[in-house]
């Protein structure tokens, strides 16, 4: 017996892209979304924040910890005032936001101010509202990423009881006296951990942070989900594999 049933139709070569390029446009507008919404990955460019951010450090920020502002949005020129469900950063927090001289280059360094505080360093100690941060001084190590420079390893533990480690190059070093400043409301104070190697609150907003008004922020860093070694890149596919084995779905402290 002949089979004379007729074939569906083939889909059209045109009809097949415009599917294809709605998926596409789909998928992009989700990821976006995402981007703006939930969780950001930014690659640590600088040793500012070293021992527990080194560069080529792969992390995801999280974008929904303090709300979102002009700062959220991933090409971002201008940060206007005002946050969406914002709320305040945690004494301790690693923080990524915008430079408020330069909205356009985006930079990580740890809250140590919250708005009100009184904020001072004697000595390259920490002093917070007349309190000293408690410094526990551990052993002299090679930097991370200048092994010919050989610093102090000190672990600052706060009230609450979180703590994590910084470098100490030496005393009497720029940035290790300041004069007690005050947060005003609306604003943080920041601190890099390689305390001697960090351009951040201490120094005016002409050469460093100043005081970073909170719509700056961009989120909270959460982990660094991989590490590439120095001289890797995107466009030296040789170099993909040039991995930092011990800094793998490390957390942030």
């Amino acid at each position: 017996m002949t089979d004379t049933s007729t074939p569906p139709p083939r889909p059209s070569a045109f009809k097949e892209a415009g599917e294809i390029a709605l998926t596409l446009v789909v998928a992009l507008l989700v990821a976006t979304l995402l981007r703006i919404l939930l969780f950001q990955p930014f690659t640590i460019p600088s040793s500012s924040m070293e021992p527990g951010l080194v560069v080529g450090d792969y992390i995801v920020v999280s974008k929904f910890a303090y709300g979102w502002s002009e700062a959220s949005l991933p090409l971002a020129s201008s940060v206007r005032p005002g946050r969406l469900m914002g709320a305040q950063a945690r004494r301790g927090d690693v923080v990524v936001f915008r430079l408020p001289r330069d909205p356009e280059q985006v930079w990580i360094k740890r809250v140590v101010g919250l708005p009100g505080d009184t904020v001072q360093v004697r000595g390259g100690v920490v002093f917070v509202n007349g309190a000293a941060v408690r410094q526990t001084r551990l052993d002299v190590v090679a930097d991370h990423d200048a092994p010919q420079r050989r610093v102090q390893r000190v672990r600052e533990t706060l009230a609450d009881g979180r703590s994590y480690v910084t470098y100490d190059g030496g005393p009497d070093l720029p940035g290790d006296d300041t004069p007690p400043r005050r947060v005003p409301a609306g604003h943080y104070l920041m601190m890099g951990d390689n305390r001697d190697n960090s351009l951040d609150s201490r120094w005016p907003p002409e050469i460093g942070v100043g005081l970073l008004p909170a719509e700056n922020i961009v989120g909270r860093a959460e982990m660094v989900l991989a590490s590439w070694k120095p001289g890797a890149g995107l466009f030296k596919p040789w170099t993909w594999l040039n991995l930092q084995g011990d800094r793998f779905l490390v957390r942030v402290r």
